[in-house]
């Protein structure tokens, strides 16, 4: 399921178990590519955040390239990838954490 960050607070959206944040900006191509691989996942928990509109959280998580996936366990941060990655891919890590 996905989730847009509007004004709510990243870590109150957090859940138990994993959740994929995607930090991505709606001009970057990349990112587009990214957004139609994540709408295939159906088993995971996805929370896209804007960059350009949440720039604090951006500053916050040290993202400096888009898109960048934060994988986070328990509320925890445990990976974060950078740039594009398939949807086999993003499943191995998925499975792997």
């Amino acid at each position: 399921m996905i989730k847009y960050l509007e004004n709510e607070n990243l870590e109150d959206c957090l859940k138990e178990g994993i959740t994929l944040v995607d930090f991505y900006a709606d001009w970057c191509g990349p990112c587009q590519m990214m957004g139609e691989v994540l709408e295939k996942l159906t088993d995971a928990n996805i929370l896209k955040v804007n960059t350009d509109t949440h720039e604090d959280l951006a500053r916050k998580y040290g993202i400096m390239s888009i898109p960048t996936l934060i994988f986070f366990k328990d509320k925890k941060e445990v990976k974060k990838e950078i740039g594009f990655k398939t949807k086999e891919e993003i499943e191995r890590i998925l499975k792997d954490l």
